[in-house]
């Protein structure tokens, strides 16, 4: 937090500095027109007192030396943008440099199908000395449900970053389909994994393209297929231009759940063996839960699932369960075991029934 507010100090000096130099160009600027006019009149007026001059004249003097605020103020503004358009390249130029911290392994050939999900010891810290997960053991068998459940902070979303090769393990591996993650490219992890959050991110451009992300491959008949299997269909037969419809950024003009059912269609459409649900449902109003529900049901069918849980009715379709808290694993197994074992702190959970998980 420290380093935070040091930053930030930072950057307000520079700020308030580059904006003050700013204002100075412009206001010095500004009063050298107004100086430079009040000349052009003053001499325009002496020269017409002494028949010089016509009236005309002394206005073209005045009107000329005016024409010349505008052209100068937009080479100003110009040269304020070009300063920042260098700076803008010097930082591109150091992301180009910047060296991938997550690199691409030899490559594995999956199969199809639901694959298997190992961690293995793995401990993981975002920065040094501050652990987020520690010595994580654990072990999905292909075609099960995981239910992951912690309070805010506990390292649930951290597991799933890792599991989708984000970031690497400090300590020990993941494995998916018993490879280990690290073995794998970056590409054939993305196509085996997909992940739905509570954060749907959609931006400007057709319905096609937001399903798609921009893959030409996928022809309006799967895409129609999709919107079906999710409940969207009745969404999608009102939209004038069908898949061309536009859409705003950040999914402006479609309710929560339509945003929410919208990201579900992109994973029916990738097809994957592993499914990452985080908090999928926590913002969805009721009777849109209904549809999302429906959603589920079909996406975990013959998928290994992982599903980070925000209210308890998403645990019951659950096989295995894992509460996490301060990034260690404070209890682990078979959902109906848990749930009859009255030591159980999932028992107690459910005992409370107030709909809500941890936060």
């Amino acid at each position: 937090m420290l380093g935070f507010h040091t930053r930030i100090r930072d950057w307000f000096r520079k700020d308030l500095k580059a904006s003050l130099m700013i204002s100075l160009v412009l206001n010095t600027t500004w009063f050298s027109f107004a100086v430079g006019n009040a000349v052009a009149l003053a001499i325009g007026s002496w020269l017409f007192l002494n028949d010089h001059i016509t009236i005309g004249t002394t206005f073209l003097i005045v009107h000329y030396t005016h024409m010349l605020l505008g052209p100068i103020e937009r080479f100003t503004q110009q040269i304020n943008n070009l300063q920042k358009a260098t700076a803008s390249v010097i930082r591109i130029l150091d992301l180009l440099q910047s060296e991938r911290k997550v690199l691409d392994g030899p490559g594995v050939r999956y199969p199809d199908g639901p694959l298997p999900v190992r961690f293995d010891g793995v401990s993981f810290s975002y920065n040094p000395g501050e652990p987020v997960l520690q010595d994580i053991s654990f072990e999905l068998a292909p075609g099960k449900v995981l239910g992951l459940i912690g309070r805010t902070g506990s390292g649930k979303t951290t597991l799933s970053r890792l599991l989708f090769r984000l970031y690497d393990p400090e300590e020990d591996r993941v494995l998916l389909g018993g490879h280990d993650i690290r073995d794998a490219t970056i590409t054939e992890i993305r196509a085996q994994i997909g992940v739905v959050t509570q954060d749907v991110r959609l931006f400007e451009g057709t319905v096609r393209d937001n399903l798609t992300l921009l893959d030409r491959t996928i022809s309006d008949n799967i895409l129609l297929e999709a919107i079906e299997e999710v409940g969207l269909g009745g969404w999608y037969r009102i939209l004038r231009e069908g898949f061309d419809t536009i859409l705003r950024s950040e999914g402006l003009g479609l309710s929560a759940g339509e945003a929410q059912l919208l990201a579900f269609a992109r994973v029916f459409l990738r097809n994957p063996s592993v499914v990452i649900l985080d908090e999928a449902s926590s913002r969805i109003d009721p009777g849109t839960e209904q549809l999302i529900e429906r959603a589920v049901d079909r996406l975990v069918k013959d998928r290994t699932v992982i599903v980070i849980a925000h209210r308890l009715s998403t645990l019951n379709r659950c096989d295995e369960i894992i509460i996490v808290e301060h990034g260690r694993i404070v209890e682990q197994g078979a959902r109906s075991l848990l749930a009859e074992d009255p030591n159980a702190r999932f028992h107690k959970l459910l005992k409370t029934d107030t709909g809500e998980v941890l936060t």
